[in-house]
């Protein structure tokens, strides 16, 4: 189940984000704070120069079989990465969700790394081999049900017909937002993709 929060933001705060990224385990908060990002973890703080961000990267990557999760990703020039999204976990069943401020963070963000960094790179989408990958498998999977199904209704089986559209149609609502949202495409420097990043009022 995924609730809607309503978190304040203070226009006098820095813009911030605060997310329990798994079911079990502490809450992450994230900080804007000039030309650094502050991650702290609970048990440890790391502060991040936006300068160092050589990439950033926004996926869509629900949660679970119900709940709509977008993920940002920050590449360092160190080979490390920063992730988070919009999804929080309360406990090992419930999301919590907060589209707009997430939002605002995201953009406040990215406006912040194309400052420091001009030449960071803003990609939409999952890395081209594994968009292609997950795009072959839901064919073929989709195609299988396919074959299964009119075979089932050209031998009778009413009923396994039917269950085959109903496979069809529960595959075809899993599988397209995930070929179709994550089509590998650059971004100009600082854009952020509304249809991966909600939350924005356009």
């Amino acid at each position: 189940m995924t609730h809607t929060v309503m978190n304040e933001d203070d226009d006098a705060t820095a813009p911030s984000w605060r997310q329990r990224p798994k079911p079990v385990g502490f809450e992450i908060a994230y900080k804007l704070d000039g030309d650094m990002l502050e991650v702290d973890r609970t048990r440890r703080v790391d502060s991040i120069r936006l300068s160092a961000v050589e990439q950033v990267r926004f996926v869509y990557a629900p949660g679970n079989i119900s709940s709509k999760g977008y993920k940002t990703q920050l590449r360092l020039s160190d080979g490390r990465t920063v992730t988070f999204g919009n999804l929080s976990w309360r406990s090992l069943t419930d999301l919590d969700r907060d589209d707009p401020r997430y939002h605002r963070f995201v953009t406040a963000l990215s406006a912040a790394i194309a400052r420091a960094n001009p030449r960071a790179r803003f990609v939409a989408g999952r890395p081209k081999p594994i968009w292609l990958g997950v795009a072959v498998v839901g064919a073929l999977s989709l195609l299988m049900l396919t074959a299964f199904t009119l075979r089932a209704f050209q031998q009778g089986a009413t009923n396994a017909g039917l269950l085959g559209v109903l496979l069809i149609a529960a595959s075809f609502w899993q599988v397209w937002p995930l070929v179709n949202l994550n089509r590998p495409r650059e971004l100009a420097t600082g854009e952020v993709p509304e249809s991966l990043v909600p939350g924005g009022t356009g």
